[in-house]
């Protein structure tokens, strides 16, 4: 899914996982985003201030200051900002944290960048639901690859051995996709 018009919607993405966020960029800028990318909280304020982003997909727990402080900045900054937050550590406190600063919505990890664009609210009427989409066998796997990678800290060695693959099948896989 593309979005309307000539110019690209400008995304602020936030992660420490830098894996992660290089895969969630390239996938986001498929679908028409302009995305500018930083891996905490201190690196994305002064680029939230440079030039307020329409849209943003915050990681809530990073090393150093949470997630939940950019949220409350970036509303303040620009209250129609559409804020996805994006935790592996979900819980109902957190949740009702994030959306009473001002998140959209708030997402478990791993989430793709179509459950990502269809919590921006931007999932053009005539497509089909996602949840009518059957997955594929190759992007069932790479979800579990990319779950397990997560999970080993973005370790290749450490994840072929938990995937019980060779490490170079692994990265072969990880560059063609």
């Amino acid at each position: 899914m593309k979005l309307s018009g000539t110019e690209s919607a400008s995304l602020l993405l936030v992660d420490d996982d830098t894996t992660f966020c290089r895969v969630l960029c390239r996938a986001l800028e498929k679908r028409g985003f302009a995305v500018t990318v930083a891996h905490s909280v201190e690196q994305a304020l002064p680029l939230a201030l440079a030039d307020p982003p329409e849209f943003a997909v915050v990681d809530l727990r990073m090393s150093g200051t949470s997630g939940l402080t950019l949220i409350q900045a970036l509303s303040e900054l620009d209250p129609a900002t559409r804020i996805v937050v994006l935790t592996g550590y979900a819980s109902i406190a957190t949740a009702v944290e994030a959306v009473k600063l001002g998140a959209t919505q708030y997402l478990s990890k791993p989430a793709n960048a179509d459950e990502i664009v269809a919590a921006f609210g931007h999932l053009a009427s005539t497509e089909a639901p996602l949840n009518a989409q059957i997955p594929t066998i190759k992007q069932l796997e790479w979800d579990h690859i990319q779950r397990v990678l997560l999970e080993q800290q973005g370790n290749v060695s450490a994840t072929a051995r938990a995937l019980n693959m060779h490490r170079r099948t692994l990265q072969r896989k990880l560059i063609k996709r």
